[in-house]
């Protein structure tokens, strides 16, 4: 299976109910409860109805953050977050939509009633997995679509020296010091920024922005 379809189908079959953000017509952040309905090699489908505020968010400013966490406790979650571009297929899929998620007939029981739903695809995109369940933590980013991958988080370039400072303030032990320069282990590491804080020789770089 392709990494990023693991990912999404996660999303869609052990999370299903996500947040989904938009923005208003004064780029203020708006956020939602979505269902995720659908997902394939394309990415990811849900829907809304044409007279929801929602609709109209996504027709000004096809952008989309959906996040979705699974777990009892914070130590036992595992969240995925897609950031992605949407655009609307109408009334495909609706069919296949509907038997995959039998409830939707109890919200709107009628065709009739179903002529107000449209399709919206988060056709690309980029995400990450957190998982705190394990220890160390584990992340992975991933992309669909047309979306190249990027390096994303701190980095340790040719200035360090092996002063095992970053070592001795790093949350998750994930600094690897076989050889010089050291290198982090980006499945481990929480982007906390305490290495970077610490070294005396500017040999932590944050690439991206990270998160």
């Amino acid at each position: 299976m392709t990494d990023y379809l693991k990912y999404l189908k996660f999303l869609k079959n052990e999370i299903h109910s996500t947040i989904m953000a938009t923005v208003d017509e004064n780029n203020h952040p708006v956020t939602c409860v979505i269902d995720i309905m659908l997902v394939d090699s394309d990415g990811l489908y849900f829907l809304t109805a044409k007279g929801k505020s929602f609709y109209k968010r996504l027709k000004n400013n096809p952008f989309v953050s959906v996040t979705g966490l699974k777990g009892e406790t914070t130590m036992t979650s595992k969240s995925i977050t897609v950031r992605g571009e949407v655009k609307e297929i109408g009334q495909t899929k609706l069919t296949e939509i509907f038997k995959e998620n039998p409830y939707m007939a109890e919200i709107y029981p009628t065709e009739e009633s179903r002529k107000a739903l449209t399709v919206f695809h988060i056709y690309k995109g980029n995400g990450e997995f957190f998982d705190l369940s394990t220890k160390p933590i584990t992340r992975a980013s991933f992309t669909f679509g047309d979306i190249k991958a990027l390096n994303d988080g701190y980095f340790i370039n040719d200035n360090c020296v092996g002063c095992n400072l970053c070592v001795k303030n790093c949350p998750q032990n994930c600094i690897d010091t076989e050889v010089v320069p050291y290198k982090i282990e980006q499945n481990h590491c929480l982007h906390c920024g305490r290495c970077k804080d610490v070294c005396p020789n500017s040999a932590v770089e944050l690439l991206n922005g990270g998160k």
